[in-house]
């Protein structure tokens, strides 16, 4: 069985950022992380170890008792600054500079007179930090949500890991249903995101199967793994080596292999290192003489 990686996968430039601000920080327990630092249940484990306090995303409407707290790369509304600010915590931000921007564009919009859609998962953290500062928007997680809006200035953004697909078929309804409209798009979408999906599109032609690595609440991972769906690929999402089943691959002669934005190298190492590993074992159980993939 053949291991085939795909070019770009894992840490983007943002998580790695937020990676190392939260190394330096001397004492963890004085310190609250405002949600999930990334969706990443090994990077999560790793900072429950060294003593951060975390709150769930679904809870931050307390005020954390620690007096400093870090803001995660996902972000939060000025709304929510505001209060912590209020509150007198010392606050340590590593929001990803690509999700400001769409909290900018989004805030620009509204201020010209647009009524936002903001194109992504109306439960995920980094949604609800950039509308949370907005009072006339739409969360729109598929073209069929599109529908025929009040106001005729209509403003898109995007979740920075909104599939490219996605956004052109939401784009494509909402001039649709509203041809008398005047609709103002920004691209959003982060690069790496792109670059990740572009890499899984180059692979996916040579690959029968794809691994694909990420934490279970990573959206951009969720996008990676449903694509390989689309595409009629069987594909197996795991978070870490230890989920790998030799058994899943019995029969599979070239397998692929991506990451999320949130993946560690070591991860992904670790997973590509097992691969290898469970492809080896496979071809010393073939009979002799049987041809070898």
């Amino acid at each position: 069985m053949r291991v085939i990686r795909a070019e770009v996968m894992g840490l983007c430039f943002g998580v790695r950022d937020a990676l190392r601000v939260i190394d330096r920080v001397a004492n963890p327990g004085r310190v609250t992380i405002h949600g999930q630092l990334v969706h990443n249940e090994v990077v999560l484990d790793e900072l429950a170890e060294r003593g951060f306090r975390m709150v769930e995303e679904n809870q931050r409407s307390g005020v954390p008792e620690t007096p400093v707290v870090l803001i995660t790369a996902h972000g939060v509304s000025d709304r929510e600054r505001d209060r912590l600010d209020r509150a007198g915590k010392a606050v340590v931000d590593t929001t990803c500079p690509l999700v400001t921007r769409v909290h900018q564009a989004a805030q620009a919009l509204e201020r010209a007179g647009y009524h936002v859609l903001v194109i992504g998962v109306r439960s995920h953290v980094e949604v609800r930090g950039v509308v949370d500062d907005l009072s006339s928007f739409d969360v729109i997680g598929s073209a069929e949500e599109v529908r025929t809006y009040a106001s005729k200035r209509l403003g898109i953004v995007c979740q920075t890991t909104t599939p490219e697909a996605l956004v052109a078929r939401v784009r494509a309804a909402v001039s649709a249903r509203n041809p008398g409209a005047e609709v103002r798009f920004v691209d959003t979408v982060c690069l790496p995101t792109k670059q990740h999906q572009h890499a899984l599109e180059q692979m996916l032609d040579e690959v029968e199967a794809v691994v694909v690595v990420g934490g279970r609440n990573s959206n951009n991972t969720r996008a990676l793994a449903a694509r390989c769906a689309e595409r009629g690929k069987r594909v197996l999402r795991v978070a870490s080596a230890a989920e790998l089943d030799p058994d899943w691959f019995r029969e599979l002669s070239c397998v692929g292999l991506t990451a999320g934005t949130s993946t560690l190298d070591s991860t992904i190492d670790e997973v590509d290192s097992t691969l290898r590993r469970i492809a080896l074992a496979a071809e010393e159980l073939q009979p002799v003489g049987a041809a070898r993939s």
